[in-house]
């Protein structure tokens, strides 16, 4: 009897110290991309992620998003319907060829906020490391980033690859507000 009490504490033991991967719900990505006279904001969704937890500390995290359901949320029906197909063009991202962009964390750091996670971002097919601050809160998180596109090879009217662009420039930068319940 001693070493079957034995055995079920190592178990339960065992199962506190084991990793939980959690899945996340209500996962959207609020977007913002600039000129230098005014500026588009929409939302994508991000078709599947998870979160891993070891002692109630996270551990690591991984998402999908679905680039076919990029919004545009600022312009009239038409306008926006417009913007959409050029950034599912080559011109941007792509999306024919590469319909999901994904995240891996691959470091994270407990911070006094949350936590700072480097996370490999692949775009266009193409990955790149990025840094970004993500805070949680009673089984809800958000992460505000910034994504430069021309690492991506996002090229169309950006100054990283064209010169005197003028009024025609699209900032590199991408704002995005990440959030989602899990």
């Amino acid at each position: 009897m001693e070493n079957l009490m034995a055995v079920m504490a190592s178990l339960l033991l065992l199962s506190s110290l084991s990793a939980q991967t959690l899945n996340v719900s209500e996962a959207v990505i609020h977007w913002k991309g600039s000129k230098s006279y005014e500026y588009h904001e929409g939302t994508l969704n991000i078709s599947s992620g998870s979160l891993t937890f070891k002692n109630d500390v996270l551990v690591g995290g991984n998402f999908t998003v679905d680039m076919n359901s990029i919004l545009c949320t600022d312009l009239s029906e038409k306008d926006a319907a417009r913007l959409v197909r050029n950034l599912k063009s080559d011109n941007f991202f792509a999306v024919a060829k590469h319909p999901e962009a994904n995240l891996t964390f691959t470091s994270i750091t407990a911070t006094d906020g949350g936590y700072e996670v480097t996370g490999d971002f692949t775009i266009r097919g193409i990955t790149n490391s990025e840094i970004f601050m993500l805070q949680i809160e009673d089984n809800k998180a958000t992460a505000d980033l910034k994504i430069d596109r021309s690492k991506y090879n996002i090229k169309f009217a950006s100054g990283s690859f064209f010169a005197n662009l003028g009024n025609r420039l699209i900032y590199d930068e991408l704002d995005l507000r990440v959030s989602f319940a899990y």
